[in-house]
């Protein structure tokens, strides 16, 4: 006692533990989603560009030999409706892909989502959806007719085109590759915006 006064009980105050969940931790994590967003639509539209360019440059001239004669080959990726259409394809993914990166690259300067709202995620994902469909058709289409060119048709004398056009036919075949490759990475965006909206209900 001091003065007569017992001494004042100790009080404690415990503050609330930090948790690893709060506002500004969810902040960093969709942050950096959406990062990976943008670098993934970069990396799909690298792909897109080097498919187009690869198709588009894909043309030779050479000679082949059926019964005996030597018949002239000339063969361009024009010539083709499949081709054609994987160049217009990649094409447009191209196109989709720029705009979105220039929508997304602007927002992320000024420290906004990059998809403003529920409305705008619907339409990010039917544009990845339908062209992720659209570039496996492509690739689909464009393989059977290349490998058509590899193999001949059996039992007759249609040759195997991809020897005397070798340069020609690789290509075509790598154009193919990177525009599955650009397929793949637009499949990931497709679940990445599906996730998004899932988060948003």
């Amino acid at each position: 006692m001091i003065n007569g006064m017992k001494n004042p009980p100790d009080v404690r105050i415990q503050l609330p533990e930090e948790s690893s969940s709060g506002p500004l931790n969810g902040n960093v994590t969709n942050r950096k989603a959406e990062v990976m967003q943008v670098v993934l639509r970069a990396l799909c539209l690298e792909t897109s560009v080097t498919a187009l360019s690869l198709m588009v440059t894909a043309k030779q001239a050479s000679t082949i030999s059926v019964f005996g004669f030597n018949i002239p080959l000339h063969s361009k990726w024009s010539f083709s409706h499949s081709f054609e259409f994987l160049v217009g394809i990649t094409a447009a993914v191209a196109l989709h892909l720029i705009l979105q990166l220039l929508i997304s690259g602007s927002r992320l300067q000024r420290g906004s989502p990059i998809i403003s709202s529920r409305n705008h995620g619907w339409i990010i994902f039917a544009g990845d959806q339908v062209f992720a469909l659209a570039v496996m058709s492509a690739a689909s289409s464009a393989s059977s007719v290349s490998s058509l060119n590899h193999t001949g048709i059996r039992h007759t004398a249609l040759p195997n085109f991809c020897k005397p056009l070798h340069y020609f036919c690789d290509r075509v075949a790598t154009s193919i590759a990177f525009t599955f490759f650009s397929c793949f990475l637009l499949a990931i965006l497709v679940v990445l915006d599906v996730l998004w909206l899932s988060s948003k209900r």
